[in-house]
């Protein structure tokens, strides 16, 4: 079989990795993801520094972040020759005496992130002469990533389409066994391209006492309010889930942390706006963990937010009374 036969953008990348490592002799090959200041490692070729998938450094610190803006050159045979790069961060974290860097960019035009390299030791001047090479090469890793990434959002729709049997009868959204389908389906994308998503759990206030008092048809009735607000606020390749109960769940997928910040008070207000009592916690994946971690995390903070509700609701009860006895006496 040829050694240029690619099945996926990781599989490519590695070959990719592996040949200019062979070629170009430098001892640290990597593919990076950037989200935000995060710098994400994807895949690396690695002979001497350590660097792992999934380590995260800050984008700002980087030689590649003055490269994409085209404030330092693709190639630098001799870095300390770079006033940038000299001052980057960087430097002072690891040696580097020679850099190649490319930008990877989205169908859109937008950065991805990039194919780099670094070496503890300066090159000969000839590196210059690689450049159609690394661009060549980073123009491919383009082409296949653009491939599978529209692949992907294809296999979401289909995904969604096909989960007629993951759905909860009553609300209509999708039940625990198609959030935890999903989540899986998720974290192994998220894994493959640094993405980052946001978790969110909604945990709806007194549904038990409404269906003690005034019965289960009202607390169905609240509880399909409650869905469809989430449904309406939610993005269209966003996962809305009831997991039984009172309780219901958000994956939104491929969001920063301003986007994740901006829904979750857009849940909040449209619960509202649906009398709606809830109580609501949000958390995002982060590239040093998983998205099982965000879902404790969002459900601790959902916890936090329910018993601050019930401490403040007790003291304006206490005063209440106290007021009540003044005026008595």
């Amino acid at each position: 079989m040829s050694p240029w036969h690619f099945d996926s953008f990781e599989s490519a990348g590695q070959a990719i990795l592996k040949f200019l490592h062979q070629r170009l002799r430098f001892d640290l090959w990597m593919i990076t993801r950037t989200e935000g200041n995060d710098w994400i490692v994807l895949q690396t070729e690695d002979h001497g520094y350590g660097v792992q998938p999934g380590q995260v450094f800050q984008w700002t610190d980087s030689f590649c972040s003055h490269m994409v803006k085209g404030d330092g050159p693709c190639i630098a045979p001799c870095s300390n020759d770079i006033e940038l790069y000299v001052k980057a961060p960087i430097g002072r974290q690891v040696n580097i005496q020679a850099y190649i860097g490319q930008p990877l960019l989205k169908s859109n035009g937008e950065l991805f992130g990039t194919l780099c390299a670094i070496d503890p030791l300066p090159k000969a001047d000839s590196l210059k002469e690689e450049k159609d090479l690394i661009e060549f090469m980073a123009a491919l890793l383009t082409h296949i990533l653009q491939i599978e990434l529209n692949q992907t959002e294809q296999a979401r729709q289909i995904e969604r389409l096909q989960a007629k049997a993951m759905t909860d009868e009553l609300t209509q959204l999708y039940n625990r066994g198609g959030w935890e389908h999903f989540i899986a389906l998720e974290e192994e994308r998220s894994q493959r391209y640094g993405n980052l998503s946001a978790v969110y759990v909604i945990d709806l206030d007194g549904l038990k006492e409404v269906n003690d008092t005034q019965g289960h048809a009202i607390g169905d009735q609240l509880i399909q309010r409650a869905a469809e607000a989430l449904r309406e606020v939610a993005r269209k390749t966003d996962i809305v889930a009831r997991l039984g109960g009172d309780e219901f769940s958000i994956l939104s997928v491929e969001i920063d942390h301003d986007g994740a910040q901006s829904l979750f008070e857009r849940i909040g207000q449209a619960l509202s706006e649906a009398q709606v009592s809830a109580s609501i916690g949000f958390s995002l994946r982060h590239p040093s963990f998983g998205l099982q971690q965000a879902i404790s995390q969002a459900d601790q903070q959902m916890y936090f937010h329910k018993r601050s509700k019930k401490a403040s609701s007790a003291e304006l009860e206490l005063d209440r009374q106290l007021k009540a006895k003044q005026q008595q006496e």
